[in-house]
């Protein structure tokens, strides 16, 4: 299996452990999850768990897009990689309250999603 493949791997499993932090509280109810009233850090774990989730599909398909129209496969892991790193780093900067260098981070992973694509047009 291809590094950009594991990284599919990764980002599939980020949102669970956002969300998994979000919830590390004492005061959290698991018979109503979504109930929950998270303030600070858990806060933004939460919407760190959901920024992922709509993060994913992009990625994942422009990983295929791009595995299948044979780009060079050290591209595709490069920028599978570093999508990986900068989602990891945005949100710990989600967490952190970091705004100005979250959204840095949210830009960048979207830049290497678009690289993804333009690279996967090139090839075709």
């Amino acid at each position: 299996m291809t590094i950009a493949f594991w990284c599919v791997l990764v980002a599939t499993l980020l949102p669970y452990v956002w969300g998994t932090l979000s919830k590390t509280s004492g005061a959290y109810d698991n018979s109503r999850p979504r109930l929950h009233q998270k303030t600070g850090w858990r806060q933004r774990a939460d919407w760190a768990q959901q920024n992922s989730w709509e993060a994913f599909a992009p990625f994942a398909a422009a990983v295929l897009i791009a595995h299948w129209l044979h780009v060079a496969q050290p591209t595709i892991d490069w920028l599978a990689g570093l999508f990986i790193l900068l989602r990891i780093a945005y949100g710990i900067a989600y967490i952190t309250n970091h705004a100005t260098l979250r959204s840095l981070l949210w830009t960048g992973g979207m830049i290497c999603v678009v690289g993804l694509y333009f690279a996967a047009a090139r090839a075709s």
